[in-house]
Formats: structure tokens, C-alpha cells, sequence
């Protein structure tokens, strides 16, 4: 059985490469279009989500990885670039209308990524579209604790 936490956190803005968005021609269509072919021949599906990342910041808390519900060593996904690591958590996201949104946290491991680095309390979501959703908007974010552990940053683990 899952233990789910939950952690308030706020909509901030990313680099745009993970859809799109930023405009970069060596990511036309952004890396998780890219990327997700990748992903679906080692059994993780995109489908049903949108093609960019949700940042979100739980600030004044941070993340601790525990077990990963998928991770996909040496992706070889651009030819410009080494190949990453990436790991991905199950989360839901309750929107301001109570809405809730299934979801997967993206994470590239920081040891293998070249490029776009997320600040330590910076979570990638790959969720359905939230329409009407500004930065600074405030979302519920739930996490499995097997998977995830949420701290506050002056907390000493042991």
C-alpha cells in the first residue's frame, strides 16, 4: 500500500526545452518529444501527457530520491549531446479547482545532464494540460513516500 505526502508548491518558470516552447533548433519540438520514443521502447508511456514539464518549487522544502518507479540508464535520445540518465516518480497534482491530475516526476540525473539545471527544490511534473495556470499559481503535489520523501531543508536525515 502507498504512503502518499503531500507538499504545497508553486508554478515556476522553466527553460521551455522540455516542450518547446524556448525555441531552441537543436530541440525544435522539445526534448520530450524527442524523447519519449526512448522511453516507450523501455516500457514508459507518454501518451496521455503533455509534452512539456510543470515546474514546480516546494520551497522551503526539499526532495530526497528514494526508489523510482522507472529508471532508463545511458539514453542516447540527441546526437548532440552525451547520453543522461532519467528517472521518473508517480505523483497527482490537485489543482485550485480540486482537480486531480495523475502524473510523473521527470527526472534527469544531474550527474548525466549536460544542460538546464533545476534549482534543489525544483520538481519537473509531466501531468494532463492545466489550462488558465500562471507562475506563481499554488498546486498540491503528491508523492509516494516509497518512491519520494519530501523535507523541510533544515531537517537532518539519519
Amino acid at each position: 500500500m502507498s504512503d502518499w505526502i503531500q507538499v504545497r508548491g508553486l508554478v515556476q518558470q522553466g527553460y521551455g526545452v522540455a516542450s518547446g516552447k524556448a525555441g531552441n533548433p537543436r530541440f525544435p519540438h522539445g526534448t520530450l518529444a524527442m524523447q519519449k520514443a526512448f522511453f516507450r521502447e523501455q516500457g514508459l508511456n507518454l501518451e496521455e501527457y503533455f509534452l512539456g514539464t510543470l515546474n514546480l518549487s516546494i520551497a522551503p522544502y526539499r526532495y530526497e530520491v528514494r526508489k523510482a518507479k522507472y529508471t532508463f540508464r545511458n539514453v542516447k535520445w540527441s546526437v548532440n549531446d552525451p547520453a543522461e540518465d532519467f528517472s521518473f516518480f508517480d505523483c497527482q497534482i490537485l489543482t485550485p479547482t480540486h482537480k486531480r491530475l495523475s502524473g510523473l516526476i521527470y527526472y534527469p540525473h544531474p550527474e548525466t545532464k549536460p544542460e538546464h539545471f533545476q534549482a534543489p527544490d525544483v520538481l519537473e511534473i509531466i501531468t494532463s494540460f492545466i489550462s488558465d495556470l500562471k507562475y506563481g499559481d499554488a498546486l498540491t503535489l503528491e508523492v509516494d513516500r516509497q518512491q519520494m520523501d519530501i523535507a523541510p531543508c533544515n531537517e537532518v536525515r539519519t
